[in-house]
């Protein structure tokens, strides 16, 4: 029912991504993603997940459907399922906190 960022720890996914779990029913999910300098979060689509990302520390070039901008704390993006969708970290430690509706059901494994 709650959820501690101090006493919840990173998942590492690789090329220099972490997540973390906030919280989730069945259908919304929020996700905190950790970015190193550079990482990138490659262009992709969702075929069934409308998706919002929340600038929370950092700045990111976000791309959405071909269209660039650079997201500065406080700044989101918001991709409806099917638009193609990505963002490259400009400063170390840049997270998303990454809303999905329905839950990513892939990220509870």
């Amino acid at each position: 029912m709650f959820f501690d960022i101090n006493n919840t720890p990173w998942e590492d996914l690789g090329d220099g991504i972490k997540r973390k779990i906030v919280g989730h029913t069945e259908e919304l999910m929020l996700v905190h993603l950790n970015f190193d300098k550079g990482a990138i979060g490659h262009p992709h689509a969702h075929d069934i997940h409308d998706q919002i990302g929340y600038v929370v520390e950092g700045s990111f070039e976000a791309e959405i459907d071909g269209e660039k901008r650079i997201l500065k704390k406080g700044d989101a993006y918001i991709a409806k399922k099917l638009a193609v969708h990505g963002a490259v970290a400009l400063e170390q430690d840049s997270i998303l906190l990454d809303a999905f509706s329905p839950v990513r059901q892939d990220f509870l494994k």
